[in-house]
C-alpha cells in the first residue's frame, strides 16, 4: 500500500430510497419492510489523488439490500457509474477510491458490498442547491434520482430539517443530514427497476482522506474491497 498516493476529496452526498422519511438506516436500524432500493450519488466538489484533481466530478451507484446493513445483516447488490469526463489517470482514482483499495471511509463501505453488477462511464448531470433546497443526479435513460428538502408547517422559513451525528451515515461518521423528500427515484439499469417517489432522501456532505494503513488491511483483511474492485478492475 506504500505506493497508493495521500488522496483527499469533498463533496455532496445524497440518497432517494424506498424507505419511508425518515429513512431508518440513517439511524442505523433496518430499512422500511427490511428492503431498500435506492440510488447513492457523489459529486466531488474537490480533490485529488497525488498530483491528480477530481474536481466536479460525479460517481453513482445504484442498490438494493434486505436487512440492516449496520448490524451486518445486509450485503447489497449494486452497479457503478463513474463520471465520462474523467480521464484516464482521473478514472484510476476513482476507481481506487470507490472499490475501497485506497483506504479510507470508502473501504469500510466497501466491505459490506455482496455483489457488483458492474461499471460504466457515463455522462452524469448533478446539481445541488446552494441552500439545499433540492438535489438531482441523472444517468440518461437509466437513472433519475431527485429531491427537495422536507419541509412543513413548523419549519422555519429557509431552515433545513437535520440530523446531527447520523449513527447510520453512509459517508462516515460526524456529519449533518439534511432530509429530503424524493420527487424523483427512478431506475433501469444493471437488472434492476424501480420507480419510488415521495419516499426519504438525505444530503450528506463529506470529507474523506487516505491511503489505507497496514493496521487496517490486518484488521479487515482483504475482503473489503474485493468485490468492488473486482467489478472496476
Amino acid at each position: 500500500m506504500a505506493d497508493i498516493p495521500q488522496w483527499w476529496m469533498k463533496g455532496d452526498w445524497f440518497d432517494v430510497c424506498s424507505c419511508d422519511i425518515p429513512c431508518p438506516c440513517e439511524f442505523a436500524q433496518p430499512p422500511t419492510n427490511n428492503h431498500c432500493e435506492g440510488v447513492l450519488a457523489y459529486h466531488i466538489r474537490e480533490g485529488a489523488d497525488g498530483d491528480v484533481r477530481v474536481d466536479g466530478l460525479n460517481v453513482v451507484a445504484v442498490a438494493q439490500f434486505d436487512g440492516n446493513i449496520w448490524a451486518g445483516e445486509a450485503h447489497p447488490s449494486l452497479g457503478l457509474y463513474i463520471d465520462a469526463r474523467a480521464d484516464e489517470r482521473q478514472r484510476d482514482a476513482l476507481q481506487g477510491v470507490f472499490s475501497g483499495q485506497a483506504g479510507g471511509f470508502m473501504a469500510t463501505f466497501a466491505a459490506l458490498v455482496g455483489e457488483v453488477r458492474g461499471m460504466e462511464f457515463v455522462p452524469i448531470p448533478f446539481a445541488v442547491a446552494d441552500g439545499l433546497a433540492y438535489w438531482r443526479a441523472e444517468i440518461p435513460g437509466k437513472v433519475v434520482a431527485a429531491a427537495e428538502a422536507l419541509s412543513g408547517p413548523t419549519t422555519p422559513h429557509g431552515a433545513r430539517v437535520q440530523l446531527l451525528n447520523p449513527p447510520g451515515s453512509e459517508v462516515g461518521p460526524g456529519q449533518v443530514a439534511t432530509w429530503g423528500k424524493a420527487t424523483a427515484n427512478h431506475v433501469e439499469a444493471y437488472g434492476f427497476q424501480w420507480n419510488w417517489a415521495s419516499k426519504s432522501s438525505k444530503h450528506i456532505p463529506f470529507d474523506w482522506t487516505g491511503p489505507a494503513s497496514e493496521v487496517w488491511l490486518a484488521e479487515h483483511g482483504t475482503h473489503a474491497s474485493a468485490s468492488l474492485s473486482g467489478a472496476i478492475s
